[in-house]
């Protein structure tokens, strides 16, 4: 018996995993270019909250790649981040911890 596989977007971009840590580097910090390690909404959440100038600069770095349309990204940068905040804006909000 064969069984077909279906590929849909969520095979393509399947959930990411927002908790994962990720480094947000190249933004100037405390007189410095230190790097911040959070977790992946953090980072793009801080990367939001950039002037234009730094977030040109910023590259994001998830603990593990992340898979959009079908391709594998290990460092984002630019309109990699974008894409990212915008993929963060349609997920649902966390439940409120008690």
């Amino acid at each position: 018996m064969m069984t077909e596989a279906t590929w849909g977007d969520a095979a393509r971009t399947p959930a990411i995993d927002w908790t994962m840590s990720a480094a947000l580097e190249n933004v100037v910090r405390a007189g410095g270019d230190i790097a911040e390690v959070t977790n992946l909404k953090a980072a793009v959440r801080e990367w939001q909250r950039l002037d234009a100038e730094h977030r040109t600069a910023a590259v994001l770095t998830p603990e593990h790649a992340v898979m959009i349309d079908g391709a594998a990204h290990d460092h984002f940068a630019g309109d990699g981040i974008t894409a990212l905040a915008e993929l963060l804006a349609d997920e649902p909000p966390s439940p409120e911890v008690a």
